[in-house]
């Protein structure tokens, strides 16, 4: 930083999120929105114009913000300057940024991941190789805001605010720096609140075991191949049947958590909670049953109305079955828990299965013959995809540390 309060950032993505973080910090910072995808940048640049981009935030006492960008590019070489680094784009193409951005990045940048599904800081780690030790990651476990862009390029609403979002830092060491400095970015909400690392924020995330699960419950081998009348509901269309899936997916992530917190002194993953705890430290009080995972999937009020992706008309639907619910989750979420699982020699027999048939829907060879050794595997975040095919390469690329302080790469000989 220049001064005491400058602070360059640059904003990767063209979508809703992205528009709303460019909107929001260029009202005081130096934003430079960045984004790869075709011509996006371009579009967005022309959009704009001369004029102001006009941020709506439902519910707020200033309900109307007004700013503009620095500039609108997809030159990677404006990395340089850039004191922050938020990405609010598709997990798919973060290793994009990743890789374009390393040449030119900073000591001490801070990376900004929202969200950073699993393994995002393996990633951050393969593509940045020995430059990744001067850099902050920061993994977040979602998006601060539910938002939508108006007109797009030029408006944008935030429709409402999270109160608090999970965020971990790597290293540890640099998380009172990082987390104040993304605090000050955000406002005052969502409270960031950390969580000790980011295998946690891996393991946590839900999106790796709902979608493919809820998909594999409806349209796997149960489903007869015929179309339906209607879009059938997703999470409160849960049935027994798929429930099981989704809790036997959920024991098995819940096997790795336990396998590495044994494996390595001090390591804490108290925020990979099982799926039904998610629920309901996310949804405590929207939920009218919270007996069993399927009731608080069936009774929360937050999914009223919401459908299966399927395509087709109204007396004839079928399923999108190369929605993101597979084509993303599948590739950034549940590879990276099957691929850790098959390091730590933990069976998965329910990932297995739903991956199995995931697979052949989104074009992609992931496992074969029961092993993480697909010919695509590199196009996902299983740890083999980056070369980790042992514990001790797995705990030095992730960096973790426990209560002692010290990198657990050190203590490898607990893995052998």
């Amino acid at each position: 930083m220049g001064d005491v309060t400058d602070c360059t950032v640059l904003v990767c993505g063209g979508g809703n999120a992205a528009q709303v973080v460019t909107g929001l910090l260029a009202t005081r910072y130096k934003t430079i929105a960045v984004s790869f995808f075709a011509d996006e940048a371009a579009k967005w640049k022309a959009a704009l114009g001369r004029d102001n981009f006009e941020l709506t935030v439902e519910g707020a006492a200033v309900k109307k913000i007004v700013s503009k960008p620095a500039d609108i590019t997809n030159d990677p070489k404006v990395a340089k300057d850039a004191d922050v680094i938020i990405l609010a784009v598709p997990s798919f193409a973060h290793g994009e940024y990743f890789e374009k951005f390393a040449p030119y990045m900073k000591r001490g940048c801070i990376v900004g991941v929202m969200p950073a599904r699993s393994g995002g800081d393996i990633l951050f780690a393969a593509k940045l190789g020995d430059k990744a030790k001067d850099m902050v990651f920061v993994g977040f476990e979602t998006l601060p805001w539910a938002c939508r862009f108006s007109e797009w390029g030029r408006k944008a609403t935030i429709l409402g605010t999270k109160n608090s979002i999970l965020a971990a830092v790597t290293p540890p060491s640099a998380k009172a720096k990082a987390l104040g400095t993304l605090q000050g970015l955000l406002g005052v909400f969502p409270l960031i609140i950390e969580s000790p690392n980011n295998l946690g924020i891996s393991l946590r995330n839900p999106g790796m075991v709902v979608h493919p699960g809820v998909m594999y419950g409806r349209w796997g081998p149960s489903w007869d191949g015929k179309p339906k009348a209607e879009k059938p509901l997703f999470y409160q269309g849960v049935d027994k049947g798929t429930e099981d899936v989704l809790l036997g997916m959920t024991e098995e992530v819940q096997a790795v958590c336990r396998k590495m917190e044994k494996l390595v002194p001090g390591l804490s993953l108290k925020d990979a909670c099982t799926l039904k705890q998610w629920y309901i430290d996310c949804y405590d009080g929207q939920m009218s049953d919270t007996s069993t995972l399927q009731a608080c999937m069936n009774t929360n009020k937050a999914y009223n109305g919401l459908t299966h992706p399927c395509t087709g008309q109204p007396g004839s639907f079928m399923p999108d079955l190369k929605y993101r619910y597979l084509a993303e989750d599948v590739p950034t979420g549940l590879c990276f828990a099957k691929g850790l699982a098959e390091i730590l020699g933990i069976p998965t027999p329910t990932i297995d299965k739903v991956l199995v048939w995931a697979q052949g829907h989104i074009g992609l060879e992931i496992m074969v013959n029961g092993k993480m050794k697909g010919k695509d595997l590199s196009k996902t975040r299983a740890p083999q995809g980056v070369g980790i095919t042992t514990k001790d390469q797995f705990i030095k690329l992730a960096k973790l540390q426990g209560k002692s302080g010290g990198l657990l790469a050190k203590l490898s000989w607990c893995c052998a």
